[in-house]
């Protein structure tokens, strides 16, 4: 069972446009496959995220192709199928909660629960608040609740249907660090208890890698890559997936010579920059990107003599260094070779160093973190 999706959704700027066959304003072409797990829509705005998940729930209407939920057709564009959106078993989650503030939390929660006796309403909606743990709020108004509790609720609402699939658009992105946390726990709860096709957009990588079973990477309104959360993060296909994971170090067309099958090793060659990498299974061709994430970065104090002769190790002046809270991010210039690299490393090694704009360093580049495209 599981989810299918492959459809095509145009729009343009003005009506007139398509029947002057002037090209669309933005194009969505996307076509993927998913179990009974927990996916994430990930990419950065405009990039199809959310059109995907509006054609899904029925709110638009592609413009082409097919969306079938655990069998049942939702749209069929050369069978002119297209359900209404309250005959698509589902629950949507919007960003701004969509709570009735006219009615408190067991009536919110109820108001979906269309043909059950007041029993069989009343047990569900407390099967839902406990479910998300909001017992005792029942009877507060929207108006009275933090954010954390707002989108509880709307989950609750969501799934008191008890819907075939679950969608959450940038369900926490109003909400603080120590609340998003304890609601990607809830929500991983609720996908392994229901075992329904729950969808997840976001914008944070760090939230995509946390909860998600699987990875969907939008860019243009195009599907660049689909995989585990470790297929994606750690062997990204393009630049655009490397840079949406957060590799801020790339390097293109980096041309690979001194194959060392014995070390399992190779050596990548920009200009007049060189790095030993380890060798994949598989060398991609004779050029590749390779980039690595910026905590991969090891920065050493230039008077470090033990490490002056390590591989991968360059004298660099430090640029500029920005505070991120918990690490510092540091932009190096490379002193032979004119380039530029992004670190983050820790307060406490930080302060270790005693370093500052416009000392020297040394850079070191993990050969086994490098990753290649």
């Amino acid at each position: 069972m599981g989810i299918k999706v492959d459809i095509r959704k145009r729009y343009y700027r003005r009506k007139s446009d398509k029947k002057k066959g002037i090209d669309p304003a933005f194009m969505l072409d996307a076509s993927f496959e998913t179990e009974n797990e927990l996916v994430v829509l990930f990419g950065r705005s405009g990039s199809g995220k959310t059109t995907t998940l509006q054609c899904i729930a029925g709110l638009l209407e592609p413009n082409g192709g097919k969306i079938a939920v655990n069998g049942k057709v939702y749209f069929d564009c050369h069978k002119r199928v297209n359900l209404p959106v309250q005959e698509r078993s589902l629950g949507y989650v919007f960003q701004n909660y969509a709570l009735f503030p006219h009615m408190d939390v067991k009536k919110n929660i109820a108001y979906g629960l269309k043909g059950l006796s007041t029993e069989e309403k009343e047990n569900r909606v407390s099967e839902m608040l406990h479910l998300l743990h909001i017992e005792g709020l029942e009877s507060n108004y929207p108006s009275q609740l933090s954010g954390g509790q707002k989108q509880r609720v709307a989950l609750a609402r969501a799934l008191a249907p008890k819907p075939d699939i679950l969608l959450l658009d940038e369900p926490f992105s109003a909400l603080d660090m120590v609340v998003r946390m304890k609601l990607r726990e809830i929500i991983t709860e609720i996908q392994r208890e229901l075992g329904i096709p729950v969808f997840f957009i976001t914008h944070n990588h760090v939230e995509a890698f946390t909860i998600a079973d699987k990875v969907v990477i939008f860019h243009d309104g195009r599907i660049q890559q689909i995989g585990t959360p470790e297929e994606v993060f750690y062997h990204p296909q393009n630049r655009h997936v490397a840079e949406l994971v957060g590799l801020s170090n790339i390097f293109e067309d980096a041309l690979v010579h001194d194959v060392n099958e014995m070390h399992k090793t190779l050596r990548l060659k920009c200009g007049d920059l060189q790095v030993l990498a380890d060798k994949p299974e598989k060398i991609l061709s004779d050029t590749v990107s390779w980039g690595i994430r910026p905590e991969n970065l090891r920065i050493l104090p230039l008077q470090d003599k033990c490490c002056t002769e390590g591989e991968n190790l360059f004298r660099a002046h430090i640029k500029s260094i920005m505070n991120k809270g918990a690490s510092k991010v540091l932009t190096l210039e490379i002193a032979e070779h004119r380039r530029f690299l992004i670190a983050e490393i820790a307060n406490h090694s930080f302060e270790e160093m005693e370093i500052t704009t416009g000392d020297e360093c040394l850079a070191s580049i993990q050969r086994t973190k490098i990753v290649m495209f």
